[in-house]
């Protein structure tokens, strides 16, 4: 008789903790378990500037930043071409949703890119810490 209570208060309580574990996920954020995300959707060439669209999402509360480079691969140009941008963090909205934005990569000096050129291209998110929160790479043909 005793073991037969007992096991009636075990399974009670492996009962209880599986609920109350249910209720904490259930009652917590969906969007919380979002990583931080970054998708290069297109590359292109803006007079001599590189543009890069992309879409985003981040976390709130991070103070994150967005940093763009663009390399020439390979180039048409006599000076190949590296550029890149910073999208501060009171530019990007980090509310775990996604976002679009277009990033125009300024040129280092006396470099250029060309059409037809193909350059990689590399996208991070630091947040204000330093730590790297998303990136995206990819290789285009302007």
């Amino acid at each position: 008789m005793k073991t037969t209570t007992l096991r009636r208060r075990l399974a009670g309580t492996a009962v209880t903790a599986l609920v109350a574990g249910a209720g904490i996920l259930a009652t917590a954020p969906s969007a919380a378990a979002k990583a931080n995300q970054i998708t290069i959707d297109s590359v292109s060439l803006s007079g001599q500037a590189v543009q890069v669209r992309l879409t985003y999402s981040c976390d709130p509360g991070l103070g994150q930043q967005l940093v763009a480079s663009a390399t020439a691969l390979d180039s048409h140009s006599t000076n190949p071409g590296s550029a890149a941008a910073i999208v501060t963090s009171d530019k990007l909205v980090c509310d775990y949703a996604n976002h679009k934005a277009v990033v125009t990569l300024h040129n280092a000096h006396d470099t250029h890119f060309a059409r037809k050129d193909t350059v990689k291209i590399a996208v991070f998110t630091f947040d204000k810490d330093g730590d790297k929160t998303a990136d995206g790479t990819a290789v285009a043909v302007l």
